[in-house]
């Protein structure tokens, strides 16, 4: 499967945060977070693995009560129902990994 980003629609999430999806199949879907300055991925869990790199930007990111200021080329793992989130603490990207594929994703 190829994905091409001029081909993708970004999915406006409200209050600065936009996901797009990218190349997703099999059991993997890899997913683009954009983040304005300020903006906030709330605290929530899911029974996904996930892992993600971030692109650009600096943010604080809080896996399991623990908060670590992250920034370009820095990475995480998030287990299964870990409770996790991040605030940009400038404009910056996320891209992120996950397996099982996200099915809430693709709904919309």
């Amino acid at each position: 499967m190829i994905s091409l980003y001029s081909e993708t629609t970004a999915f406006d999430l409200g209050k600065g945060v936009r996901r797009t999806l990218l190349a997703t199949g099999g059991g993997l879907m890899t997913v683009e977070f954009r983040f304005e300055k300020g903006s906030v991925g709330a605290l929530h869990s899911h029974p996904h693995e996930q892992v993600g790199y971030v692109v650009s930007g600096r943010f604080t990111f809080t896996l399991d009560g623990k908060t670590t200021v992250l920034g370009v080329g820095d990475s995480y793992y998030v287990p299964p129902n870990a409770v996790h989130g991040v605030e940009a603490l400038e404009d910056g990207i996320l891209l992120d990994v996950f397996t099982p594929q996200r099915q809430d994703f693709l709904a919309t």
